[in-house]
């Protein structure tokens, strides 16, 4: 029988951290309408909250000419893989697929469209990556205990340095988002910080 109540271990979150900006990369992980927006399929509240957040992030790392990926999660109208889990949620072209409003890309920004949790799962992401020099990635966005810890796990397999600040990411529920930070901190030893705590040199 599973435990009611479950203690979260203690999870290390630095006050802060210098990246230099030529070689870092603020990931935006799957900040769409049908995630962040209330009217959108699956709408998570949290989602929502991060947004500024995100955005005096996205401010500070564009100020200092770190380079900027989006990750946009894609389906077609009859994916086999998610829908029956999810429901459909974030078909290309609609308006629930579209990167909401307050964040959305400029010019000279990556998006990166994916079709599972992980952002580099058949994707060009570790292409691109190396190919301009990146080695340590800020991590933002949701679901955190899934695209968003998807891809970190990955990005550290990798071998990437990763940044997460915990408060620009966004989970469906207090759990998840607790269990999502242990795995980042204890397996794939991912330096945890606030928005205010990361400082790009």
């Amino acid at each position: 029988m599973l435990p009611e109540t479950v203690k979260v271990p203690k999870i290390a979150v630095v006050d802060k951290v210098s990246l230099p900006a030529k070689q870092t990369a603020l990931v935006i992980v799957d900040m769409q309408n049908d995630f962040a927006h209330p009217d959108g399929k699956l709408y998570g509240p949290a989602a929502r909250e991060i947004i500024p957040r995100i955005a005096s992030l996205l401010e500070r790392a564009r100020a200092k000419g770190v380079r900027v990926v989006y990750t946009q999660d894609t389906h077609y109208k009859d994916d086999p893989v998610e829908f029956p889990i999810w429901g459909q949620h974030v078909v290309k072209g609609t308006w629930g697929w579209q990167i909401v409003e307050e964040l959305k890309p400029r010019e000279g920004d990556i998006v990166i469209e994916k079709m599972r949790y992980d952002a580099f799962f058949g994707t060009p992401l570790d292409h691109v990556l190396r190919m301009y020099g990146v080695r340590h990635l800020v991590v933002t966005g949701t679901v955190a205990n899934i695209c968003v810890l998807h891809t970190v796990a990955s990005a550290r397999l990798r071998l990437y340095d990763v940044v997460v600040p915990i408060d620009a990411i966004a989970a469906l529920n207090e759990f998840d988002y607790a269990a999502a930070l242990r795995q980042m901190d204890f397996l794939y030893k991912v330096t945890l910080t606030t928005t205010q705590g990361v400082e790009f040199s």
